[in-house]
């Protein structure tokens, strides 16, 4: 049986759609989650998927927070994700810093919009006495449409997403951005289920080692210079400009079964200032948080 491997459909994604055009199923199956990795941990939850390629925060938060139905099996993208801050067209809101106290839009509980808008509270020093930041009023708006929607409606004061795709509806003015938050760690990694039935070992590794070769190809200077460019156009609609401009930032891993044992415990470091976990007694074991079946920590 092929994996499902769930996925968000955005342009660092590109590599895994590669292998799927080349394996036409006999690997995997790709399972869209739109509303990102808050949905795409309830997939794995919910056994809809077996593999999630998901953003890195909310993976280890959800690890550090008990959950049980994944573990961490790989690693994709090296670089960081630059979170656009965005407000309504019409919104009364300029910067940041107007949007202390102010409900913030994300799509799911646990997601990466939720994570990251608990550093861009830290950063701001939106703090209490106690160093924790101060409580922020969620406001849950399901996908990137009801996020859109919720801004203008002003139900919401800003949310956050990724900055290319957002784009097109800045210049097309349907939202303003008001600033941006780059993640202070790299930001997508792999989950497998914990179900040995659902996502074999040999199946788990034989995935990402295929993977590996696509990502390799994708992150080459020679896929870079035009095929790349190509793809995506074609694929997401983009305009050659900003596919070149997000191609000067991305930068993919060497080996999608390796995990950074650093960048776990610099992640969980940043998501408890935030407040957003809080350490276990004994402190965090990086080890209990990886499928040490398929993954390598280094």
């Amino acid at each position: 049986m092929p994996l499902r491997v769930g996925y968000v459909p955005e342009h660092f994604l590109t590599p895994l759609m590669q292998f799927h055009d080349a394996d036409q199923g006999k690997t995997f199956v790709p399972v869209c989650c739109p509303s990102g990795t808050g949905q795409l941990i309830k997939a794995l939850k919910e056994d809809q998927i077996d593999i999630a390629i998901a953003l890195t925060d909310p993976l280890l938060a959800g690890l550090a927070k008990g959950e049980t139905c994944y573990k961490l099996c790989g690693s994709y993208v090296s670089s960081s994700l630059n979170w656009a801050v965005s407000t309504g067209a019409k919104s009364p809101y300029n910067s940041i810093a107007d949007l202390k106290g102010t409900p913030v839009g994300i799509s799911r509980i646990g997601s990466g919009s939720q994570t990251m808008a608990c550093v861009m509270a830290l950063q701001q020093g939106w703090v209490g006495e106690d160093g924790k930041i101060t409580p922020i009023e969620f406001k849950v708006c399901d996908d990137f449409k009801g996020l859109r929607d919720s801004v203008n409606d002003g139900s919401t004061s800003c949310f956050m997403w990724e900055w290319f795709t957002t784009k097109p509806y800045r210049d097309s003015g349907e939202v303003r951005f008001i600033g941006s938050v780059p993640t202070p760690w790299p930001s997508w990694m792999i989950a497998s289920s914990t179900d040995a039935q659902r996502a074999p070992a040999p199946d788990v590794s034989d995935f990402l080692t295929k993977l590996t070769g696509y990502v390799k190809e994708f992150d080459s200077p020679e896929g870079r210079k035009q095929k790349d460019v190509d793809y995506l156009m074609k694929s997401h609609g983009y305009p050659e400009e900003d596919i070149r401009a997000w191609l000067e930032t991305v930068k993919y891993v060497g080996d999608c079964a390796e995990i950074k044992g650093e960048v776990l415990i610099n992640t969980l470091d940043v998501l408890e200032q935030t407040g957003f976990i809080q350490r276990p007694a004994g402190g965090f074991v990086v080890e209990s948080l990886i499928n040490e079946d398929v993954a390598r920590l280094v």
